[in-house]
């Protein structure tokens, strides 16, 4: 007899303590597999603390595969689940799809961020959930204090030192408390040239700060934000946010470049897809976080709808503290179905509440007693590496560090704006160029970042190969093949490519045999002063061509011809600035004719020893059908597709960069 099969959806606080629950209970009589996006488990709490530069990045990451040495890990995101069929369907990192059977599923998905409908947040604000997000949020601080302190203009430096936070829960108050110390702490190395000071906002639509918490403890965290020059507004939120700042529900206007969002969390909209009932988004399940009709289906963390037995007719909060207690419960009656164990309902204990507030300040109320100051702070610190699965001691030791050394205040860039999309499915995932997206969930409009980026391009402003408009990806669907690949461009000179002009089988040169014919040969574009042509100047409504008497030299506008002192369709030809326009179509993928500073071309012209030319058609004048020229070798192949490129289009109103 096979053993059960049980599948574990998220690696968050309950699907971890779900795996290493099951693994020690069932003692390898079951085949426990857990799917997460990523390869380590993180402790949220601490996510501030990397934003500030405390706690280096591995630290609040715990490897599954390292404590979890009895389960299997799939690396790869849920996009489908078969309850009948008793499959669920995920796509890897790299695109690959899969399907895992399963006796016994338990979802614990976890959450996104919450979006509000706002003007401009989807486009300008990052959120905070994930360790990309808190990696950028780091790296953008520091370079707005930099490029502050290097500003003349007061204006500009005012913008730049200026970061709102809006949600003043758990997170909101620990990046606003958290951001503060860092930031004075650069700003105390290197003054700001206009005597400025950064500035910190906290916002909130709720009467206090931490409204979840007890009343002293609230005003105990306000007190320590204000002492840090913190601007806490509470009943104010964002109306609408733009590039260059946001305007508050109060009607003022606040110039910024940071708009970090801490509203809330909502479940992830994986549950959606299932059909069962739901309350407010998460899936409802009985007292054994078991859903009620599907014997084989347990839901635990932000996506179950839990019933509070301590408080009938409430739900569990959606809070790191019960989604750890969610997984073991759950671990339990999942192994109690398999005959392992007896079932046992969720009932919870409120233990209390920590808030680290950065140095030796915290806010905390352990068993219900009410604490701040420097032993709230030992309290909050000790409970966080009691409550971490493992990494303990480098955490202990990146605190000591911090408390004796200063902070590194770098950026090292490897987290950009557009990778981190405020409406994210996956906040724990960067996105990167040519990344698969998750099939039926949301990833976020593209938009202007608050440092100038858009949302789905490269810097600069180039859009992601394989990214919604932005440039196809070689030999991916849409895109272009690379040179000399099958269907694509061959390379010239190469065999099946497109030969030099005059070799044979090549373009022939223009005015020479079996050549493309000059304006006002047969089969050439018809001369001025001939019927159908353009007249020339001097004569009757005409110009005269350039450098010839009575006409243009050849070629100088012939299909794929170069105008004079530029490349083909140069605005710069006529004198005028370069402007970066909006190409027809799909812009070829790198190695392909699209040049850097190249416009877009006209339908079908192609450029000069570029692409292979079509035979002229008839012409535009009254005449009879001139002679489309020689018809290519028979050996020759086809040309490959010929996609008019074009600049990227920026915002800014400078001219385009081109491919590196």
């Amino acid at each position: 007899m096979s053993r059960p099969r049980i599948v574990i959806v998220g690696a968050g606080f309950a699907g971890y303590r779900t795996a290493r629950t099951l693994s020690r209970l069932t003692r390898h009589q079951a085949d426990i597999t857990l799917l997460n996006p990523t390869d380590y488990f993180l402790y949220l709490p601490l996510l501030p603390q990397v934003a500030a530069g405390i706690l280096e990045p591995r630290r609040v990451s715990v490897s599954l595969s390292g404590t979890l040495p009895h389960v299997r890990l799939v690396l790869g995101e849920a996009d489908g689940i078969d309850l009948d069929g008793h499959t669920v369907h995920y796509t890897g990192p790299e695109g690959e799809e899969g399907t895992l059977p399963f006796d016994r599923l338990v979802l614990a998905a976890g959450s996104v961020n919450k979006l509000l409908p706002i003007p401009g947040v989807a486009e300008h604000a990052h959120g905070f959930r994930g360790l990309p997000e808190a990696l950028y949020l780091r790296d953008h601080v520091t370079r707005q204090v930099e490029l502050a302190a290097a500003a003349d203009d007061r204006a500009e430096c005012a913008a730049r030192c200026t970061f709102v936070v809006v949600g003043a829960g758990y997170t909101g108050t620990e990046v606003a408390a958290h951001g503060a110390m860092y930031t004075d702490a650069q700003v105390r190395k290197h003054p700001m040239r206009t005597g400025m000071r950064p500035r910190w906002m906290l916002l909130d639509v709720a009467p206090r700060v931490m409204p979840e918490m007890d009343e002293r403890l609230s005003r105990t965290a306000e007190r320590v934000l204000r002492q840090r020059g913190v601007d806490v507004r509470m009943g104010t939120s964002v109306k609408e946010a733009t590039h260059d700042g946001v305007v508050l529900t109060d009607g003022s206007t606040v110039d910024t470049r940071t708009l970090v969002w801490c509203v809330g969390v909502r479940p992830d909209p994986l549950v959606e897809s299932l059909g069962l009932p739901m309350e407010r988004g998460r899936l409802l399940v009985d007292p054994h976080l078991q859903v009620p009709g599907r014997p084989e289906l347990f839901a635990c963390g932000d996506v179950a709808a839990v019933p509070d037995l301590n408080q009938p007719g409430q739900y569990t909060p959606m809070t790191a503290q019960h989604a750890w207690r969610h997984g073991k419960v759950c671990a339990q009656n999942v192994a109690a179905s398999l005959g392992i164990g007896e079932r046992r309902a969720y009932r919870h204990r409120d233990m209390g509440f920590v808030v680290d507030l950065g140095g030796a300040k915290a806010a905390a109320n352990p068993l219900g007693l009410p604490m701040s100051g420097p032993a709230a702070g030992a309290v909050t610190r000790g409970y966080h590496l009691a409550a971490m699965p493992g990494n303990r001691v480098r955490v202990a030791a990146d605190w000591l560090l911090d408390a004796v050394l200063p902070r590194q205040a770098v950026q090292l860039g490897l987290v950009r704006s557009w990778s981190v999309p405020l409406e994210s499915s996956s906040p724990e995932v960067a996105r990167v160029p040519g990344s698969p997206k998750r099939p039926g969930k949301a990833t976020g409009p593209a938009g202007q970042r608050p440092d100038g980026e858009e949302a789905g391009t490269h810097p600069g402003g180039e859009p992601a190969k394989g990214q919604p408009g932005g440039e196809p990806a070689k030999n991916e669907p849409s895109g272009e093949p690379a040179k000399g690949q099958p269907g694509g461009e061959p390379a010239k000179e190469q065999p099946g490519g497109e030969p030099a002009k005059g070799q044979p089988g090549g373009e022939p040169a223009k005015n020479e045999p079996s050549g493309g014919p000059a304006k006002g040969q047969p089969g050439g574009e018809p001369a001025k002063e001939q019927p159908g042509g353009e007249p020339a100047k001097n004569q009757p409504g005409g110009e005269p061509a350039k450098n010839q008497p009575g006409g243009e030299p050849a070629g100088s506008r012939s299909h794929g011809g170069r105008a004079k002192g530029g490349q083909s369709g140069s605005p710069r030809a006529s004198g005028k600035p370069r402007r970066a326009v909006e190409a027809a179509g799909p812009r070829p993928a790198r190695g392909g004719s699209g040049k850097p500073g190249k416009a877009s071309r006209a339908s079908g012209a192609g450029s000069a020893g570029k692409r292979p030319t079509a035979p002229s058609g008839p012409s535009r004048s009254a005449g009879p059908p001139t002679d489309p020229g020689p018809e290519p070798p028979a050996n020759q192949p086809p040309p490959g597709p010929d996609i008019a490129p074009g600049p990227v289009k920026r915002t800014d109103g400078r001219a385009a960069e081109g491919d590196s």
